[in-house]
């Protein structure tokens, strides 16, 4: 694992980026990629689509199996598209199918505000009042326990459409059991989708054993795909051809009958069924390098290593007194809880060449990520902590 730091562009008077489950650093051969779309755009014109070195008409396809391996899924049940909150406007378009007595969204307490605008504008637009049930934690407790979620599922039954969760919560760095949760809202009869943008290339996941219904992510994060980047799409292959409705666009019309520009849309199988536009060439590009080096890793290995590293971290940090919110189950990040100078630490830092992100009102969270981050970037961050903590 400790080649990979070296294929990455750290920020000047960085020492330790520790901010990767916000945006990921720069993988080497970003440029050299975008470059090479530029080169064939000069050289080709429209003619790309069919004669660039990677025809922009299928682009899209090129990055499918490596994407698929990230999230444990075939092929053409995974697709790069659009941005997060499209791709989940979309999945919602699908897959939240209110029935009568069988209309409620299960969400977690707190979750990402554009999840929750997603919803809430969906619920607007059906005539839809009082159809999310928020769950928190239990009175004095920052994270779910596992027996709450199965049980506010089970205690919901038959009048649950959709379990909406996010893999890994923003705020806190708790994991949430997927395949569980997933097993547990299908012996309600309901639905299971995730916001993955703080899972995908975080933790092992398995979503097409799993049985997850859909899920959505962004690909900046650990992701490394560069500021504003394309967006992810799951869907499970029990669903590729279903029946239910979708908001469709050209791109995601048979390619077979594309150019014959049917007045009928009929979708190609798969979750590139549900592409609206053709694919954003540049921003596949950027992000293609990174890919390959989750291929190349593993995502079992980079796991073992991140399970290392913030375990080492996390005891650190315990044993110089810090409020570690984030609980065992978890992904690279850790959420320290640091009173009413978290922001001031934050800023701190950063003036030392440390780079971290601080969450309102008192959060303070760092991210060893595993292709580029190390035990001695750990060292580095705590021996600079405690002294700024000691000085504010």
């Amino acid at each position: 694992m400790r080649d990979f730091s070296s294929r990455f562009h750290k920020p000047e008077r960085v020492e330790v980026y520790f901010c990767g489950n916000s945006l990921g650093l720069q993988p080497a051969g970003v440029r050299e990629a975008v470059l090479e779309e530029l080169d064939d755009w000069d050289r080709w014109g429209v003619e790309g689509h069919f004669k660039a070195r990677r025809p922009w008409y299928d682009y899209h396809e090129f990055l499918q199996e490596d994407m698929a391996a990230v999230v444990g899924a075939t092929p053409s049940e995974t697709v790069l598209m659009n941005a997060l909150t499209v791709n989940l406007h979309l999945m919602l378009t699908s897959f939240y199918r209110p029935q009568g007595e069988r209309r409620l969204i299960l969400m977690e307490s707190g979750a990402f505000p554009s999840d929750r605008y997603a919803v809430q504008s969906h619920l607007q637009a059906r005539g839809l009042a009082d159809a999310v049930v928020e769950l928190a934690p239990r009175p004095g407790e920052t994270c779910l326990r596992e027996t709450d979620i199965r049980g506010e599922i089970l205690r919901l039954g038959d009048r649950l459409a959709l379990v909406l969760f996010a893999g890994v919560h923003y705020y806190t760095g708790q994991a949430f059991p997927i395949q569980a949760m997933t097993g547990w809202a299908h012996q309600v009869g309901a639905l299971a989708g995730f916001d993955l943008a703080h899972a995908a290339g975080n933790l092992e996941l398995k979503l097409h054993d799993w049985g997850v219904d859909f899920a959505v992510w962004c690909s900046y994060k650990y992701l490394n795909g560069g500021p504003g980047g394309v967006g992810g799409c799951f869907v499970h292959e029990r669903h590729s051809q279903d029946a239910r409705p979708r908001f469709a666009g050209w791109w995601g019309n048979d390619p077979r009958t594309r150019f014959t520009m049917p007045d009928t849309f009929v979708p190609q199988a798969g979750a590139a069924g549900w592409q609206l536009s053709n694919a954003p060439v540049l921003a596949m590009a950027a992000l293609a390098p990174s890919l390959r080096m989750f291929r190349e890793a593993g995502m079992a290995a980079l796991r073992d290593k991140s399970v290392q590293l913030t375990g080492q971290l996390d005891r650190a940090l315990r044993r110089a007194g810090v409020d570690v919110i984030t609980p065992p189950e978890r992904g690279c990040q850790l959420s320290l809880r640091l009173g009413e100078q978290a922001r001031r630490v934050c800023d701190e830092l950063m003036h030392q060449g440390i780079v971290t992100d601080y969450r309102s009102p008192d959060v303070v969270r760092v991210a060893p990520v595993p292709l580029y981050n190390s035990l001695v970037d750990n060292e580095f961050f705590m021996a600079r902590l405690q002294e700024t903590l000691a000085r504010v």
